[in-house]
């Protein structure tokens, strides 16, 4: 990959990793503030399903967008590292994981989540061969 691709990659990882961070922030804010004023569309022992699916939004959104500024910065470090495939994989696990946990709570029917949380696996499938693809980069020799 040229250096001017890697630092467009770079760009991106970084606004989308700040990005999500602002977002997924400000989500468990809106949990806190829920919580706080004892809202009971999230406290009731009946929605227990959607504050669970909504905490592990925001948890794994937090996390995902802090991974996405750790890519962009391994890339400046060790720009072999540095890939298409892992960058869309990336995009992909950040959309679907916490998206799918958020819908999953949306509407609950019986204790279930919604059917959106199937998104999940499907992130996680992303997130994994995103993993993979980088640590293969990151194990080349800078001269090959």
């Amino acid at each position: 990959m040229s250096p001017s691709e890697t630092e467009r990659l770079v760009t991106r990882h970084l606004r989308l990793g700040y990005g999500a961070l602002a977002v997924f922030v400000t989500l468990g804010l809106a949990l806190e503030t829920l919580h706080a004023f004892k809202v009971g569309a999230y406290l009731d022992v009946g929605n227990e399903t959607r504050r669970l699916m909504w905490r592990l939004a925001h948890a794994h959104g937090t996390l995902l967008a802090l991974l996405h500024v750790v890519y962009a910065l391994t890339m400046r470090a060790a720009p072999r590292t540095a890939s298409s495939l892992a960058s869309a994989c990336l995009g992909a696990a950040l959309l679907l994981i916490p998206g799918g946990f958020f819908l999953g709570g949306v509407t609950v029917h019986g204790g279930d989540p919604n059917p959106a949380v199937l998104a999940v696996p499907a992130g996680f499938v992303a997130l994994v061969v995103a993993l993979v693809t980088i640590a293969r980069g990151a194990g080349t020799r800078a001269d090959s």
